[in-house]
């Protein structure tokens, strides 16, 4: 099937055109016609298969009958909604719809936090027909009082399964609630889980399912390595492997924000073009950065979970796992980010002995035995096992003539009461002056004698006394 069997109009049809493209996907030829005949959908497919296009193609044609060039801020209302989890994404998609919508005379803007808002309130009190948003910007737009709901006739809601483990699904529950209830819904999320559906039954009414592909599969045009390697050797493996010819275009995943920043620095001193993208970045750091990894300035991008969702890199060839992610879903959304549209990529992970349980994770996820090469001078611990028996293994290792019999002992300290060697020709618990600490205690003869002596009749017995050193004075005090 071609896209002008879909049924879209000519300008849509001319800036698909634009974009090289002529053959839609598996999502798009399913998903378009549904969508332009008005029912609701959930749709499911793995990351790179072309969901903007499938859900921002037929809305941008559903909403031509409304189409003005008028000024007047009152013809434009917000008409489509589109909910995105990260900034990355949202701005991804919004840069998709103005390329799909760019024949049309129809006003779009992308809202998310860490900008100013100012500018984002004014673009809307002058009209906006699509609005692409992250769901706290929108919020924080709505208690500002500059955007009204009551003409949205479509709200799409991408990656929603991101949104859950990000946690808004809180602030989608409220945004749909401010929501006209006569509108057309759309899902889209890459995997699927039952809080998703259960999302998806409050939410869609009566909804089309499409899936393309098996929920959770990886990329059949991705080929997966790992390199089972020490963990404090991994920064000098990943070191050597970018400076080969293999590597020219790299994007290399870590699990924290300090972690990112503090590799991203080290591979800079290492004489390697390298850059970083995080949460904490401003976001005109973080599409700097990415500019310039895009066009080629920065060899390398390390990034942490957030630029899993959203980073759209044309023919991106490598991605590598400095660290596996705990989430095995994780790790299907990091290596989608190559091996997009039938291009092959290659996804590399590096896995110490810890981390060995997360890699049977993804495997099982993906339903792949994952080729496992280890790199000469940077061999695993002692205790890498795969796959892992369960049993703790001790991280030293005996050489072969030293058999357990032949290893020297080590002297455990002694029971109390009991003496466990010499030291000097006298017991180790002596004290200097020769009292030994590990007797018990027999009283003196002298206090053997004043004990022996008889009292007088009607006075108590005193206790027997000891000649001990005192706190101050040095010995010869008596103390009872």
């Amino acid at each position: 099937m071609r896209f002008d069997e879909l049924g879209l109009v000519p300008e849509l049809l001319h800036a698909v055109s634009d974009q090289g493209y002529t053959t839609p996907t598996p999502i798009q030829e399913q998903a378009i016609p549904i969508v332009l005949s008005g029912k609701d959908l959930m749709g499911g497919a793995q990351t790179g298969t072309g969901k903007t296009a499938a859900f921002a193609l037929p809305l941008l044609q559903r909403i031509l009958p409304f189409a003005n060039t008028s000024s007047s801020p009152a013809r434009h209302p917000v008409r489509i909604l589109m909910l995105a989890p990260t900034r990355e994404l949202a701005i991804q998609v919004f840069e998709s719809v103005r390329e799909y919508g760019k024949y049309l005379p129809f006003r779009s803007l992308c809202a998310y936090g860490g900008v100013d808002i100012k500018p984002q309130i004014e673009e809307i009190r002058l009209g906006v027909e699509v609005l692409v948003a992250t769901p706290g910007r929108l919020l924080d737009l709505v208690e500002q009082k500059c955007l009204h709901f009551g003409q949205v006739q479509a709200l799409v809601l991408d990656e929603a399964d991101r949104m859950l483990d990000m946690g808004f699904i809180p602030d989608v529950t409220r945004i749909i609630n401010l929501l006209p209830r006569e509108r057309q819904s759309l899902l889209f999320s890459a995997t699927f889980s039952e809080e998703i559906r259960k999302l998806a039954d409050a939410m869609l009414r009566s909804p089309v399912l499409v899936e393309v592909a098996r929920r959770n599969m990886a990329s059949e045009t991705v080929t997966h390595r790992v390199h089972p390697v020490a963990a404090e050797a991994k920064r000098a493996l990943l070191a050597g492997l970018l400076k080969s010819a293999e590597f020219d275009q790299v994007l290399v995943f870590t699990r924290t924000k300090i972690e990112t920043h503090r590799l991203a620095r080290e591979l800079q001193r290492a004489g390697i073009a390298a850059d970083s993208i995080h949460g904490n970045k401003s976001q005109q750091d973080r599409i700097k950065a990415l500019e310039a990894f895009k066009n080629g300035t920065t060899k390398v991008l390390v990034a942490t979970d957030v630029a899993a969702r959203g980073l759209d890199i044309e023919e991106l060839p490598h991605v590598i796992n400095f660290e596996i992610p705990h989430t095995p879903e994780d790790y299907v959304h990091r290596i989608g980010r190559t091996g997009r549209a039938g291009k092959t990529g290659t996804a590399i992970s590096l896995v110490s002995a810890r981390e060995v349980p997360y890699l049977v994770d993804i495997e099982k996820l993906i339903k792949i035995r994952i080729e496992q090469l280890i790199v000469p001078g940077f061999e695993p611990e002692d205790d890498y096992e795969y796959p892992p028996s369960g049993k703790k293994k001790s991280r030293r290792r005996a050489s072969s003539a030293e058999t357990p019999s032949a290893r020297p002992q080590r002297e455990r300290p002694a029971k109390r009461g009991q003496t466990s060697g010499k030291i000097g020709g006298r017991s180790n618990h002596a004290a200097p002056d020769g009292f030994d600490f590990s007797k018990p205690y027999e009283p003196s003869a002298t206090a053997s004698l004043e004990a022996g002596q008889g009292v007088k009749h009607g006075e108590r017995p005193r206790p027997p006394q000891r000649i001990v050193a005192a706190l101050l004075g040095g010995p010869g005090r008596k103390q009872t």
